[in-house]
C-alpha cells in the first residue's frame, strides 16, 4: 500500500525550487506534499503529486535526476500527541523513521503524514494493527 515519492536531485541556487513546480502546474499535475533538504550546493526535493508517472516523465524530459521510493502514508488524528502515538508504534516495532513530513492538505480532524522507514511493510503492518488508516495513491488523487 506504500505511495510514490518522487526524489528529485537540483542544485541548490535561486530558483531551482521554482523551476521544477513550474514544470509540475505547466502539466497540470498538483503537488500534494514537498519537502526539501540541502547541502551547501544541492538539494533534494521529495515531491508526492497527483500523477507521479506524469511527473517523472515531464520532470525527466527536462533533464532532471529522479528516484521514485515508496513511503508510507498515514492519517493521524489532528490533536496533540498524534503524532507522536503513531511514532510510538513504530519505536515499539524496531521500525526506523529515515524522515517524514506533513501533506500540503489537511482535513478538518486529521493531518497526512509522510513517513519513509526502513520496512514499509512492517510499519504499514504496525500502524494499521494500531488502528491508524494508510494513505493510498487513490486517496491522493482526491485531495
Amino acid at each position: 500500500m506504500a505511495i510514490k515519492q518522487l526524489t528529485v536531485f537540483v542544485q541548490n541556487k535561486k530558483g531551482t525550487i521554482a523551476a521544477v513546480t513550474d514544470v509540475l502546474a505547466r502539466s497540470s499535475i498538483n503537488i500534494r506534499a514537498l519537502s526539501v533538504a540541502e547541502t551547501e550546493d544541492f538539494g533534494i526535493l521529495r515531491l508526492i503529486v497527483n500523477n507521479e508517472k506524469a511527473a517523472e516523465k515531464v520532470l525527466e524530459e527536462q533533464g532532471y535526476l529522479i528516484k521514485v521510493v515508496d513511503v508510507v502514508g498515514v492519517k493521524i488524528g489532528d490533536e496533540p500527541g498524534r503524532l507522536t502515538a503513531a511514532l510510538d508504534v513504530l519505536d515499539k516495532a524496531n521500525i526506523n523513521v529515515e524522515y517524514l513530513y506533513a501533506f500540503m492538505a489537511r482535513t478538518e480532524k486529521h493531518a497526512y503524514v509522510v513517513l519513509r522507514v526502513e520496512n514499509n511493510s512492517n510499519a504499514e503492518t504496525a500502524l494499521t494493527d494500531a488502528s491508524f488508516k494508510l494513505i493510498t495513491e487513490a486517496d491522493i488523487c482526491k485531495l
